[in-house]
């Protein structure tokens, strides 16, 4: 079972999630503190980070934002203001999804199988490597390269843009890409579409302002095709 670093501060959460995760059979390592979860992060080496946002000291926003410096670890955050703009700050940072709080562990649980989920390639019969433009998409290896050039993609990006790059020219919506990238089954957020959308943008674009392959539809949702 996948290895989870829990960083929160509120005690009985705190315990709640570890002990309820423990029973499904994860290894639970916890911090109270942003400081503690960095060193927690290298004596643990866990397979994904459920990151409170409202943390003392380093809060969890500047805590993701360490991480991705150098890591491309899978990030949840825990948040109890589900329509606060710290969840947009949180998933600019680069997060890949959030839950709000409090929540059930089986939801918890759900949620993490969600993002560590192995990608399941939704172009069967189509090259492993394909070349848009300057990108090269390789889906057997789950590597994006563009120029040459091996980009780091936190996992939610890259299930994003293999989904956008299996039905190129096909518009989506968000809730489809709710529903089939980060699997969220009810009416989801589209804040987890939008805010993925603008940071993949600043790694695939050469002018993220005006894109050439990730084509906002005003109404309808996005497409992939270069120009």
């Amino acid at each position: 079972m996948p290895r989870v670093l829990l960083v929160e501060d509120d005690p009985s959460v705190r315990e709640g999630v570890e002990l309820g995760l423990r029973r499904r059979g994860h290894e639970v390592r916890t911090a109270a503190t942003g400081e503690a979860g960095l060193d927690a992060l290298n004596a643990f080496r866990p397979d994904l980070l459920l990151l409170d946002l409202m943390l003392p000291g380093m809060n969890g926003v500047q805590l993701c934002r360490r991480v991705r410096e150098s890591s491309q670890l899978p990030i949840i955050m825990l948040t109890a203001r589900g329509d606060d703009f710290d969840v947009v700050v949180g998933l600019e940072a680069g997060a890949d999804d959030y839950i709000v709080k409090p929540a059930r562990t089986e939801v918890v649980a759900a949620r993490i199988r969600a993002v560590l989920r192995r990608i399941e390639d939704p172009g069967a019969g189509r090259p492993a490597v394909e070349h848009h433009g300057e990108l090269a998409v390789d889906r057997a290896g789950l590597t994006v390269a563009k120029g040459g050039v091996r980009l780091a993609l936190a996992p939610s990006e890259l299930r994003l843009l293999l989904h956008l790059t299996a039905a190129p020219e096909q518009v989506f919506s968000r809730q489809q890409l709710l529903e089939h990238v980060w699997e969220h089954s009810y009416h989801g957020d589209a804040r987890l579409v939008d805010a993925c959308v603008r940071r993949l943008r600043t790694k695939i674009e050469d002018t993220p302002g005006n894109p050439r392959y990730i084509q906002t539809l005003r109404g309808f949702g996005y497409r992939f095709g270069p120009l």
